[in-house]
């Protein structure tokens, strides 16, 4: 028995011939079938206008789902379109590294965009990435981050405490929540397979209880810098080897195997799956009585299906139309020309990365309005700005292709990657 082999280019012309011929026969039959029902129902002397059918755009639609060749093919002219004066590079197939200059006032902005076609790079995933996988007071260049996670492509990623190196805001990797929210600021959500669309953007809360003693005890956040004494605070092993002190008049439980197995106002070492609970006394004694406790985390919205989390603020882009809460989520003091970094998502959900260089003559920055606006010409439906000033750094195969105040860029806390999806 003979075997028939069917390369892309042949497959892709075999299916644009069954379409053309289905698209004609249902376009014959749909004029058939009006005809007869005109006569039947004596309209047919009606002067009735002609039913209009774009078989342009129904073979484009079913095209672009059944054809990988015809979607990279597609995917390029739109990027030649929407970017017609900058230099395109080819990361890999549906990954494209966009250069280009801007004027605002007459004074040059150097912009780095990395655009991810989600239908053609299937094989790859956008997912925070922390400087060190075992502990988050940590600091690592780019460069170190992308390569300890063989990433093709990545740009720095929440606002994180200088001195530590501890994300500030909500993260999330591969569904464990590392951090909580700061001021419930805007993040945005990546999720699995089963989930209709990749992206989701919205500002979070965090709703965690612990249960123990016959009461419920609401949980303000995790792995987070102290706010109020008054708040009840989880901390993990990947906070460090050690919880803070207690507020004043506070104290820490050790939890274990959902055991309470010690108490204590100072800092108390933590391992493997172990916590820390530290708040009130006048709160928290009470779940000495029976000395067991159960841990519950979510978020508010609730995503269901979410893999990761990263934070950012403030929005830029909310449902198409340009949108900045700069105030609303107290970051009044990254406003001003500065080196920016933003990611987004259109309405074919391709994904966008973007970074700003600025403070230099040759490249003065964006406000956030002007951030917010580029984002929006580039067709993000959604988008918010990430940790930018000294920390704005990309990274694309290998190299740095803006122009970070520090060579190779500072060291970061973490990191927004393109990676291959194990």
């Amino acid at each position: 028995m003979d075997t028939l082999v069917f390369d892309e280019k042949n497959y892709t012309k075999i299916m644009e011939a069954i379409l053309n011929v289905s698209i004609i026969a249902g376009i014959l039959w749909c004029q058939s079938f009006v005809q007869i029902h005109a006569v039947e129902d004596k309209l047919a002397n009606l002067n009735t206008p002609p039913i209009q059918i774009d078989t342009v755009q129904i073979k484009d639609a079913i095209m672009s789902e059944f054809s990988s060749e015809y979607q990279k093919k597609k995917f390029d002219e739109k990027i030649r379109q929407k970017y017609p004066k900058a230099l395109i590079y080819d990361i890999d197939e549906g990954v494209k590294h966009i250069k280009l200059t801007k004027y605002y006032n007459g004074k040059p902005v150097r912009i780095n965009i990395i655009e991810i076609n989600s239908k053609i790079a299937r094989d790859f995933e956008v997912k925070p990435a922390l400087s060190n996988s075992e502990k988050m007071q940590s600091r690592k260049t780019i460069t170190f981050i992308a390569k300890q996670e063989n990433a093709v492509a990545a740009i720095n990623g929440t606002f994180f405490k200088p001195q530590t190196g501890v994300p500030l805001g909500t993260l999330m990797i591969d569904s464990k929540i590392y951090t909580g929210p700061i001021y419930d600021r805007v993040a945005m959500g990546f999720f699995d397979n089963k989930s209709s669309n990749p992206f989701d953007i919205a500002r979070v809360q965090l709703d965690a209880t612990v249960k123990g003693s016959g009461t419920t005890i609401k949980i303000d956040n995790i792995n987070q810098p102290r706010m109020l004494s008054t708040y009840n605070l989880v901390y993990t092993s990947e906070w460090g080897k050690y919880s803070p002190y207690a507020p004043v008049y506070g104290v820490n439980l050790l939890v274990q195997n959902g055991v309470i197995t010690k108490a204590s106002a100072n800092p108390i070492a933590i391992s493997g799956d172990d916590y820390v609970i530290s708040g009130p006394k006048s709160v928290l004694n009470v779940l000495l009585k029976d000395k067991d406790a159960q841990l519950t985390i979510k978020t508010n919205p609730q995503w269901k299906n979410v893999k990761h989390i990263v934070s950012g603020g403030p929005y830029l882009v909310k449902n198409g139309e340009v949108f900045v809460d700069m105030t609303a989520q107290k970051l009044g003091s990254i406003g001003g020309r500065n080196p920016r970094s933003a990611i987004g998502y259109t309405e074919d959900n391709d994904f966008i990365i973007l970074a700003a260089d600025g403070r230099e003559g040759s490249s003065i920055g964006l406000t956030l309005n002007e951030l917010a606006r580029l984002m929006k010409s580039i067709g993000c439906t959604n988008a918010m700005n990430l940790d930018g000033g000294g920390s704005t750094v990309m990274y694309v195969n290998g190299k740095i292709v803006n122009k970070p105040a520090v060579t190779g860029g500072i060291p970061l806390s973490n990191a927004l990657i393109l990676t291959k999806k194990i």
